[in-house]
C-alpha cells in the first residue's frame, strides 16, 4: 500500500495531529470551587478595680559643685526611703528609677557665654504598694522626709490574666455574634471559622487626681481617689459561609 503523504512536511503535521488527539484526556478536571468568606471584628472593655498602686517620689537638691549636690542628695533620699519604709509596711517595694545630675547656667540676654550657676541632682524613687488605703501616709511621709516631687500616682492590678480573658472572651463572642448577623443578613449561613487574630488585650493605667495639697504631719493623710481601669481587646474573625439552605 501506498502512503498518501505529499512529501516529508505533510507526513510530519499529520503524526503531531495524532499524537495531539491521544494525549487530550478522557473528560476535563473539575475546577476547586471557589472559597466564600466574611471578616469581622469584635472588641471588648472590661472595668476592672485597681488593686496595686506606683508611687514616685522625688528628691531635688542644688549645690555650686556637683559632689555637694549629691552628697546633699543621697543624705536626704536615704531619710525619706527609711521614713516610707515604715509608713508603706513590708509588703511595699522601692527602687530608683532615674537619678542625673546636670549643671545650671545663667544665660544673658545678649549672647554672652552662659555663666555656670552650680549642679542639681535628682534621684526618683518608685514605691509599688498593693494596700491603697495607705497611699496618703506614704505621699505624706515622702515629702516630711525630704521628697520634693510627686511625679506620679498610676493604679494598675497586680495579676491582669482574669481580666484579660474576660476582656478576649467578650471581644471573641462579639465577632461570632457579627459574623453571624452579616451572612443571615446576606442569605448566607457561618460554615467554620477559617482564622482567629487578637490583639493583646491592653490595660489602660489609671492616673491619680490628688484632691489636696501635701498635709502637714498633724493633718489628715492627704486623699487619693483610686478610680476604675480599663483592659480592652480585639478579636478579628475569618468565616467560611455559604449559601443558607432554604
Amino acid at each position: 500500500m501506498r502512503s498518501a503523504c505529499v512529501g516529508n512536511t505533510t507526513c510530519l503535521v499529520a503524526v503531531l495531529l495524532v499524537g495531539a488527539a491521544g494525549s487530550v484526556p478522557a473528560r476535563a478536571e473539575t475546577p476547586a470551587p471557589t472559597l466564600s468568606s466574611i471578616r469581622v471584628t469584635g472588641d471588648a472593655r472590661v472595668t476592672a478595680k485597681p488593686d496595686r498602686v506606683q508611687i514616685d517620689v522625688g528628691v531635688t537638691t542644688r549645690a555650686t559643685h556637683s559632689q555637694d549636690a549629691a552628697a546633699e542628695n543621697a543624705r536626704q533620699v536615704e531619710a525619706m526611703l527609711a521614713t516610707v519604709r515604715k509608713a508603706a509596711g513590708p509588703g511595699a517595694v522601692l527602687k530608683t528609677i532615674s537619678y542625673s545630675l546636670n549643671p545650671t547656667y545663667q544665660y544673658h540676654p545678649k549672647g554672652e557665654e552662659p555663666t555656670l550657676t552650680g549642679y542639681n541632682a535628682v534621684n526618683v524613687v518608685q514605691v509599688t504598694l498593693d494596700e491603697l488605703a495607705k497611699i496618703g501616709v506614704v505621699i505624706d511621709s515622702a515629702t516630711q522626709a525630704g521628697a520634693n516631687q510627686v511625679q506620679g500616682i498610676q493604679f494598675t492590678l497586680r495579676d491582669t490574666e482574669g481580666v484579660r480573658a474576660e476582656a478576649l472572651r467578650e471581644a471573641a463572642t462579639k465577632a461570632r455574634a457579627e459574623a453571624e448577623v452579616l451572612a443571615s443578613a446576606l442569605g448566607l449561613k457561618v460554615v467554620r471559622i477559617l482564622t482567629v487574630e487578637e490583639s493583646s488585650p491592653r490595660v489602660v493605667p489609671v492616673r491619680a487626681f490628688m484632691a489636696g495639697a501635701v498635709r502637714t504631719a498633724a493633718a489628715p493623710a492627704t486623699p487619693v481617689e483610686s478610680g476604675t481601669l480599663d483592659v480592652t481587646a480585639d478579636v478579628v474573625l475569618t468565616v467560611e459561609v455559604s449559601p443558607a439552605a432554604h
